[in-house]
């Protein structure tokens, strides 16, 4: 599987960061944002980062997550 890394993202590792968090809220049961022939959590996530469908905030050093 090739992955093409939306320009948004500063690193290729903040792209693997946030598909990997989705990765898990999806073996959680979050239901998926596309519709795709894949089953694999893992693949699903990386579809729906590369298409721009999760959203991620980076937070700076000592700064808190809003609620």
């Amino acid at each position: 599987m090739t992955v093409k890394i939306p320009e948004e993202f500063d690193s290729k590792f903040r792209f693997i960061l946030v598909a990997a968090a989705r990765a898990k809220q999806l073996q959680h049961g979050a239901p998926p944002r596309i519709k795709t022939q894949a089953k694999k959590p893992a693949t699903i996530a990386v579809l729906e980062v590369e298409q721009n469908l999760v959203p991620y905030v980076i937070l700076k050093p000592g700064e808190k997550e809003k609620e």
